[in-house]
């Protein structure tokens, strides 16, 4: 998929004001969920995880959607529009929730997607309805694939085009929808949800030694320490693709103090994690990922774990643990992340990989 360069065009056609819309219960028939989202009281969709989405079908040359940022210190987000199969750029979301228009190029019937750009630890994206003509649309049953990782699987730095890197927020080149799990997904024609979150790894993150890494926070809904909304587990994928060490891995900033790599902890961390997908997923295929960034004599030790993971499971009731090894990829987005092109070289390695396993 050949991404644009114009992004300015189409943001023309989203009007932003304020908004009046509010989803009905009637109308939550129309929408089709995916990924980590929560309903609220009155029926709206928050979007909580990296490219979670809604999508619906409506009639007619243009519609308004109804957005809002409920990030808790009022900064903006981001969210990604497909129309009709094809993307037309990002909308920044703001904290007041305001409607912006969609316009097509005819009166017939259209399929609109949206998905959130930003990932579930800059807020959830309020989405609370459209003025649309909706129409009602079966629901065609797919393959699914769940990817686990870090700020690669979310998208961070990817999307250089309208704000360079270094200006901004760290999270304005966010966009989820040109990562490479969404964009071999959409070649493999499967349903997917990310489960990421930037900087965190197996047993430590990024930049500390201490701090809640995925397996503390993977079983509640936000991806964060809040236990108190829990993740249902209703997305059952076939597969689920796990890119986590990167950060283990990683040195840090340089500021704080750094143990060496502890493979030991690494994979103990990561065998219980497997545990309790298994717990959730017990028929899964799982597929455990190195990294395009780690190379060297690190990718080395990286994949021996991944080697001595996978044979933590031999001869179990679970199916074989497969693993996949990117080839390494010079990253081109912001602070050494890959950008929308690097991920579709990332995206065309793993295609193959997975369409045999989807057999």
């Amino acid at each position: 998929m050949q991404f644009s360069k114009k992004p300015i065009l189409f943001l023309l056609l989203l009007v932003p004001f304020f908004s009046f819309s509010q989803i009905k219960d009637t109308d939550s028939q129309f929408y089709k969920v995916q990924g980590r989202i929560e309903k609220t009281t009155n029926n709206a969709i928050v979007l909580i995880g990296s490219a979670s989405s809604v999508t619906f079908h409506f009639s007619g040359k243009s519609c308004t959607i109804s957005l809002q940022s409920k990030n808790e210190y009022g900064h903006h987000a981001y969210v990604s529009i497909e129309l009709d199969g094809k993307y037309k750029g990002r909308i920044r979301v703001e904290k007041e929730m305001k409607d912006f228009q969609v316009k097509a190029t005819s009166g017939k019937k259209h399929t609109l997607k949206i998905f959130k750009a930003t990932e579930a630890s800059t807020g959830g994206v309020l989405f609370n309805g459209t003025t649309a003509k909706l129409l009602p649309t079966s629901v065609k049953e797919k393959k699914k694939i769940e990817f686990i990782g870090n700020s690669i699987t979310c998208g961070m730095g990817a999307d250089v085009i309208e704000i360079p890197c270094g200006q901004g927020e760290w999270f304005d080149q966010h966009n989820a929808y040109i990562a490479y799990g969404p964009v071999l997904s959409r070649n493999l024609d499967v349903d997917f949800q990310l489960s990421s979150v930037s900087g965190m790894g197996m047993y430590r993150n990024w930049n500390d030694e201490t701090e809640p890494v995925m397996p503390n926070v993977y079983e509640n809904l936000y991806l964060n320490n809040d236990a108190s909304k829990p993740y249902n587990f209703d997305f059952k994928p076939d597969i689920i693709s796990i890119a986590l060490g990167t950060n283990d891995f990683s040195e840090g900033d340089g500021t704080k103090e750094r143990q060496p790599f502890n493979a030991d902890k690494f994979v103990s961390s990561y065998v219980s994690f497997l545990k309790m997908l298994y717990k959730h997923h017990p028929d899964v295929q799982i597929v455990v990922v190195n990294s395009p960034m780690v190379n060297g004599e690190r990718d080395k030790i990286f994949t021996d774990c991944l080697e001595k993971i996978k044979d933590s499971f031999k001869n179990k009731k679970y199916k074989p643990i497969q693993i996949f090894k990117f080839t390494a990829v010079t990253p081109h987005g912001c602070t050494s992340h890959p950008d929308a092109e690097d991920h579709k070289i990332m995206a065309s390695q793993y295609e193959p990989f997975l369409k045999e396993l989807l057999k």
